[in-house]
């Protein structure tokens, strides 16, 4: 296949596979937000400012049950910032990438995955 330089895709599609907690394999079509290796590195860089370090007040306890619920919603933003959408029968939503993110964690990572190897690496694999 020729090249043109400049000819930008808007989106791409990828079905995404992932291990299942009962050992077989899940998968979601995504259709991913295209960006260049640049725009991608501004966008991980953005997404590392907002996330920043944040203290706990003093004598604040560590609780494991607010750490994953944060990072179920860290995923959460980062699959709405890469999808315009899946064929999941939920919409995407920011409610729904959150759950997903907290019921299937395997497939908010492979999602994330997926995207960070397509802009870093120029290739769909998984």
């Amino acid at each position: 296949m020729k090249i043109k330089l400049g000819n930008r895709p808007k989106s791409f599609k990828k079905v995404v596979t992932f291990d299942m907690l009962e050992g077989g394999k899940g998968s979601v079509e995504c259709i991913y937000k295209y960006r260049t290796r640049a725009e991608f590195g501004v966008f991980i860089d953005a997404l590392m400012e907002a996330a920043g370090a944040k203290e706990k007040p003093d004598g604040e306890k560590f609780s494991m049950a607010e750490l994953m619920d944060r990072t179920a919603g860290a995923n959460a933003d980062y699959i709405l910032s890469v999808l315009d959408g899946w064929n999941l029968d939920e919409d995407l939503t920011k409610a729904n990438a959150q759950q997903l993110a907290d019921e299937l964690p395997a497939a908010a990572a492979a999602i994330m995955e997926t995207y960070r190897t397509a802009c870093i690496e120029g290739r769909l694999s998984n």
